[in-house]
């Protein structure tokens, strides 16, 4: 269990957070005032309404459809995107394979019989996944950095690109801190062969443990030879998208959360259609909405965050992919969207 938690900085590491200009009063802090609960909202209204005002179509009542490719044998040459449900993705850009946030577990939970994966929603295993030039880590909570995924990726990948903080948990489970690139907001990163990574904020919290904030939650703005991404990781809405936009765009693509929001905590996750806004202030030619369809972590239906952004985004004019689980999605191709979640019960 102690191994699942990871370790929080120490040491050198610990003496550079301290000196990042976001870390203050001891942790880390948010470019704006970002309370853990809404006004009105309390712990105890929160657990009570966890467990027993869930809507009762909090979890998908049949398998969800999904496809499987063989990611191995897939041409370099191609600008490919395979989702696997919630903010886990793998990507081939320009010769390189990125992957990121990947929870391939089951669970997303320091214990494997809580927070479990929707049916159909695991179609793809460790063993799917080719060796990765770069596994970028938005930030440190368990739906995005799980544990037993991580530590069976181990020999297959060159580069991890994190937050300020997050090595410690790495080095605590025996990666080799040479392939680390861990950095704070605001700093560049050459990546060589025309690719680099700018880092950027989010409005968000960390931490696996009791003490939160001590690692920092990222987005990233990464730049290839033929295209601009943006890997949005989890973030309330706030000014930090416009400026984002106003620096670094436009954007062929920007991965944004729309899912597991609730107007107790509107602060640390947008709300769908701030997610199709916010895709507007980053200036993106197209959107994929992530952070929903494989666990359930908030109290709304499973299938109201898709619904609430596509619906938002066709209001804005703003392209939207929706693939399922698995699918190919071709970057260079206009998004479309699929409206399989009408086809699961």
């Amino acid at each position: 269990m102690q191994c699942t938690f990871g370790k929080t900085p120490s040491g050198e590491r610990l003496e550079k957070v301290k000196q990042s200009p976001n870390f203050r009063e001891g942790k880390f802090q948010n470019l704006s005032h970002t309370p853990d609960l809404a006004e009105g909202a309390s712990y105890y209204k929160v657990t009570k309404d966890f467990f027993f005002d869930k809507d009762k179509r909090n979890q998908p009542s049949s398998a969800l459809p999904s496809q499987k490719v063989d990611l191995h044998s897939t041409s370099l040459h191609e600008n490919i995107l395979v989702w696997f449900g919630h903010s886990s993705y793998y990507m081939q850009v320009d010769g390189k394979r990125i992957l990121v946030d990947p929870v391939l577990s089951g669970n997303a939970s320091p214990v494997s019989f809580t927070t479990r994966s929707f049916k159909g929603s695991d179609v793809y295993g460790v063993n799917d996944i080719p060796e990765i030039d770069y596994l970028f880590i938005s930030h440190d909570h368990y739906d995005h950095l799980d544990y037993e995924t991580i530590l069976k990726l181990k020999p297959k990948v060159k580069k991890i690109i994190m937050g300020l903080g997050i090595g410690e948990h790495f080095e605590s489970w025996g990666f080799d801190r040479s392939i680390f690139i861990e950095k704070d907001w605001h700093e560049e990163i050459q990546l060589g062969d025309g690719f680099t990574v700018h880092t950027a904020p989010a409005r968000h919290f960390s931490g696996r443990g009791f003490k939160r904030n001590q690692s920092i939650w990222m987005s990233y703005v990464l730049q290839t030879p033929s295209m601009k991404i943006f890997i949005g990781g989890d973030s309330g809405y706030d000014t930090h998208f416009k400026s984002i936009g106003d620096k670094h765009g436009p954007f062929d693509l920007v991965i944004l959360e729309c899912g597991q929001y609730h107007q107790y905590w509107k602060y640390i996750h947008m709300m769908p259609e701030e997610t199709a806004q916010a895709a507007v202030d980053l200036n993106a030619k197209s959107l994929l909405p992530v952070h929903w369809a494989k666990f359930s972590l908030s109290l709304h239906a499973w299938d109201d965050s898709i619904k609430r952004v596509t619906a938002a985004a066709e209001l804005l004019a703003m392209p939207t992919h929706t693939p399922i689980i698995g699918q190919i999605l071709n970057m260079n191709e206009p998004a479309i969207i699929n409206k399989w979640w009408e086809t699961v019960k």
